[in-house]
């Protein structure tokens, strides 16, 4: 696991050289797209641990640009894993993603702000798709935001099993000074095998993030416990974001 999580961060830090849109949360999306004409790269780093030996470390790198001042559009090259427990166990190739976001309001200027999101993924005998609902608030210093999630996929042979998720993520964030905020995320999660409510397990998760910004940078590190008792589920998890702007 020590391994796995040097490795990305190695990885991070050689794509260091180059202000990004700041992501003041690592498990849900703020409202705010990228502006017109801008590129920004974005690493993430996400290690789950378990106290029934489960271990895995998960990779994504985002290519993010604006199209419009309200559409926004990202390539992640790769999603990739790095598995220490279990059959399948060592380093995995998992699939390649195209995102799109559109936004329809301002959170600071209109009573809320709203956008919506989808993205496709693609690999070997695995697609998914994701459809977010992403709403946002800003009080001065405080932000609040939520994000309502459909997951689907489908994997195995001639892709013949299937499963969905619904996700429901809230956070707040308060900025200390003009680098520093901190706040809180919670995640709850209703996984479908099937898409068969009768084979469900309902997830909860809660934890602090952290987020400090440079003049082209930012990193922002979420930690999330598992409040429910589900034993496929990791206990803990740790989600670091590194972007830069290009």
């Amino acid at each position: 696991m020590q391994r796995s999580v040097l490795c990305g961060l190695a990885v991070i830090a050689f794509c260091q050289p180059c202000f990004a849109g700041t992501r003041h949360f690592t498990y849900l999306y703020e409202a705010p797209t990228t502006p017109a004409g801008t590129f920004e790269l974005e690493n993430y780093v996400t290690a789950r641990f378990a106290e029934r030996g489960f271990g895995e470390t998960d990779f994504r790198h985002e290519l993010e640009f604006g199209i419009t001042d309200r559409l926004q559009a990202s390539i992640y090259f790769a999603n990739w894993s790095d598995v220490q427990k279990g059959d399948n166990r060592g380093t995995h190739y998992d699939s390649a993603s195209l995102e799109t976001i559109y936004n329809f309001s301002n959170p600071a200027g209109d009573p809320i702000g709203i956008s919506v999101y989808q993205e496709l993924s693609a690999g070997r005998r695995v697609i998914e798709s994701e459809t977010k609902l992403i709403a946002q608030k800003n009080f001065g210093p405080l932000i609040l935001a939520y994000n309502f999630t459909l997951e689907a996929e489908w994997d195995g042979e001639g892709l013949r099993e299937h499963a969905g998720e619904l996700q429901q993520v809230f956070g707040a964030s308060y900025e200390l000074a003009p680098r520093l905020s901190v706040g809180a995320e919670t995640l709850y999660e209703i996984v479908l095998p099937d898409w068969k409510s009768a084979k469900s397990d309902h997830n909860f998760f809660v934890g602090p993030n952290f987020s400090y910004r440079g003049n082209r940078w930012f990193a922002t590190v979420t930690g999330l416990a598992q409040v429910t008792d589900t034993a496929s589920e990791p206990d803990y998890q740790i989600r670091l974001i590194f972007g830069v702007a290009l």
